[in-house]
């Protein structure tokens, strides 16, 4: 009689390991996250107290996540690897925070605005082209790298499409990571500069008073506001709508309170989630932007010097752009240097934001940017492929 069948399942020497060393590696991800919130926490306060704004959270969960990844790297002999999953939370809490902000503003009259902001994005990415060609001559490496290092479409997806075909990840992302920080770092500098006669006091996303809030109904109304956005973000995701997890949240924070008005058991609710929310979000941005920097680059200072070089190309080919948006509508310069800032869609419209200056343009344009640079991809890469060149040895 087989006993085969009776007899039970083990598991061999290699497979037990690789369970194992799943639950330890997550476990590793979360303490690590742990550790690099409570060291943001601090930072981010002294950015306020500082009068920073709004961008102080950001800039907190940058500087944290360079150290946390540092210090791993120096007295744990551990490399951390920037966490995706995280910067996903990051952008749907930011997306929901910038949505709820909307609510009561106007689209409809926007949308004559799009041919602008189609102009404007053909632009920047007509001149990161350019760039990356330039810096393809200027560092001897292959057209197509080059081109995937300048051209403004965000840190995860050019980095993907770099893996994808076999290409310098790490040169890619860093670029990719330095021309993001400069704008987020920069932009509001400028931005606060322009307005420091008639700008005091940092605007909080939210209502000061509402820093969290525990009663009953409010945490299920937050719990049901992330549940709806998880959702949409999954459906997003599916559809492979561009800017996904941003996207799909940015739309439940913005229809939200309308949705839930329209049920039957429900009477005039107008929901504002906890300004912890918002702050959140924009530690976890920040933190994934900084565990880029924290990672050791494999290349010398002469490739982080023609980086340099690439970005402050891009920051001028922006600084282009807003003096075209200047001349073709009727916006003041600062909301064309917030709509025109090539990279950190989420993060300029944070400024915008703790500015309260034309919030609902300056989404509208980063939006616009998003859907047009993402749907337009697979044309680019066929294009930047068929340019491309052998590598001049």
């Amino acid at each position: 009689m087989p006993t085969s069948s009776l007899t039970p399942k083990r598991f061999t020497p290699e497979q037990k390991p690789t369970s194992v060393t799943q639950v330890q590696s997550n476990i590793r991800k979360l303490i690590i996250l742990f550790l690099e919130i409570l060291v943001a926490i601090p930072l981010g306060y002294t950015g306020i107290s500082l009068n920073f704004g709004g961008i102080a959270w950001i800039l907190a969960g940058v500087a944290a996540g360079i150290i946390i990844c540092r210090s791993c790297e120096i007295f744990c002999k551990h490399s951390v690897k920037p966490n995706r999953l995280v910067r996903q939370i990051g952008m749907i809490l930011v997306g929901i925070t910038i949505g709820f902000s909307n609510t009561r503003a106007n689209f409809a009259h926007i949308a004559t605005g799009i041919p602008i902001y189609i102009i404007l994005t053909l632009f920047l990415l007509l001149s990161g082209a350019c760039i990356g060609y330039i810096y393809s001559r200027l560092s001897k490496i292959n057209l197509f790298t080059a081109m995937l290092a300048t051209v403004p479409g965000g840190v995860g997806v050019m980095a993907a499409i770099a893996a994808d075909y076999n290409r310098n990840v790490t040169l890619v992302a860093l670029s990719q990571v330095f021309r993001v920080t400069s704008v987020v770092i920069l932009i509001p500098l400028i931005a606060r500069a322009s307005v420091g006669a008639t700008y005091t006091t940092p605007q909080v996303l939210f209502n000061h008073q509402q820093v969290f809030s525990f009663e009953p109904a409010n945490l299920g109304l937050l719990c049901l506001t992330l549940l709806i956005a998880a959702i949409a973000a999954n459906l997003a995701l599916r559809v492979k709508l561009p800017a996904a997890h941003f996207f799909s949240a940015l739309v439940v924070g913005i229809t939200f309170n309308s949705m839930i008005n329209l049920l039957p058991f429900v009477e005039n609710i107008n929901y504002t989630p906890p300004t912890t929310l918002g702050i959140i979000g924009q530690i976890l941005l920040g933190i994934t932007i900084g565990e880029y920097w924290g990672e050791k680059p494999s290349f010398g200072l002469r490739a982080l010097v023609y980086i340099i070089i690439t970005t402050v190309m891009t920051l001028i080919s922006g600084a282009t752009a807003s003096i075209i948006a200047m001349h073709l509508t009727s916006w003041d310069w600062l909301t064309c240097l917030l709509v025109t800032a090539p990279g950190g869609a989420a993060e300029m419209i944070l400024v915008a934001l703790a500015l309260d200056h034309n919030v609902d343009i300056v989404t509208a344009g980063h939006l616009v940017r998003l859907v047009a640079i993402n749907s337009s991809l697979p044309l680019w890469v066929y294009l930047f492929r068929r340019l491309e060149q052998p590598p001049v040895v």
